[in-house]
């Protein structure tokens, strides 16, 4: 696939600066209830978001991600444990943690500019500084030509580009992403992974990306979690070892994006057993959709594993 507008476009403008954060989570348990009803979703989660790199999360659908998200955010709070950034504890939402989510959260009422200019105007940062950041970033994610167009008017891609553009013209310490990819068609979404891995090796500001995509996860990531069925935790952490910039044939072609997507699955595969047991098909289901991109031994492996637990 060619290369897209990221490594390609003629920056205008000025780059806005990075100034890159760490998170620490440390024995965070999470559960939702009262007392003998409580269920518990998160159980002693430690592990950290180092600065200048891209972690990403994957683990079964349902298994707590999105929890997890939550209480990086700030937005609810742990029932154990803490969570700090540069050392600092998490106590609420803050402008140094960003959460991207799956639905688009452009206003539908303002054009791609005025979008991206919105978080510099509600704080009264409408400066000519700014200005020239935001037309620096319509470039990097190749929209100037859009730039007075409203969401309606943008593909499903354009508007993920554009909702980068706002998180990132805010210098949050962390970026946050939950998926941001997921509703995209399978062409538009290997696009965007591109366009993101751009934006990102040329910044390397701090990311914690979380998706159930595995090709995903092995294109994007510097460091990978493999997370528990429910109550979640860190299973694993593998270290990619991809150098950069990547391209979409190192998922396929590279022997280390092997090695790791061999070893990712197989902990997942566990990890989907669990819950399928407990009476989820759906976590089965997902790994039996993804054993397919693997080499043909190892995923008849993985789905005879499968079979094999459900005939127990």
């Amino acid at each position: 696939m060619a290369a897209t507008g990221v490594q390609g476009a003629h920056a205008v403008g000025t780059k806005p600066r990075v100034d890159a954060g760490e998170i620490q989570v440390f024995h965070v348990s999470k559960s939702y209830g009262a007392e003998q009803f409580a269920k518990e979703v998160v159980r002693e989660c430690t592990f950290t978001i180092e600065r200048h790199k891209l972690t990403v999360m994957i683990g079964p659908s349902g298994c707590g991600k999105s929890t997890l998200i939550r209480l990086l955010a700030g937005f609810e709070r742990p029932s154990s444990g803490t969570i700090t950034i540069d050392e600092k504890p998490v106590n609420g939402p803050g402008r140094d943690r960003l959460v991207l989510f799956q639905e688009t959260a452009l206003f539908p009422w303002m054009t791609t500019h005025e979008n991206i200019m919105y978080g510099p105007k509600a704080r009264g940062e409408n400066t000519s500084e700014v200005r020239e950041q935001a037309k620096f970033l319509l470039d990097k994610v190749g929209l100037t030509a859009f730039r007075e167009k409203y969401p309606t008017q943008l593909s499903g891609g354009m508007q993920r580009r554009a909702e980068l553009a706002r998180a990132m013209i805010n210098n949050p310490k962390v970026m946050i992403l939950d998926e941001p990819f997921r509703g995209l068609d399978a062409m538009s979404k290997e696009l965007m992974w591109e366009y993101y891995a751009g934006l990102y090796e040329e910044s390397h500001r701090t990311n914690f990306f979380v998706t159930t995509d595995i090709d995903e996860a092995i294109f994007l990531a510097d460091r990978l979690l493999i997370m528990t069925n429910i109550p979640t935790r860190v299973r694993a952490v593998i270290e990619v070892g991809i150098p950069r910039p990547r391209r979409l044939a190192d998922i396929f072609e590279n022997e280390r994006a092997n090695e790791v997507k061999i070893q990712a699955l197989s902990l997942l595969h566990q990890e989907a057993m669990k819950s399928f047991s407990g009476g989820s098909k759906a976590a089965a289901d997902f790994v039996e959709a993804y054993s397919r991109r693997m080499p043909d031994k190892e995923a008849q492996k993985i789905v005879a594993k499968r079979d094999d637990g459900m005939d127990a």
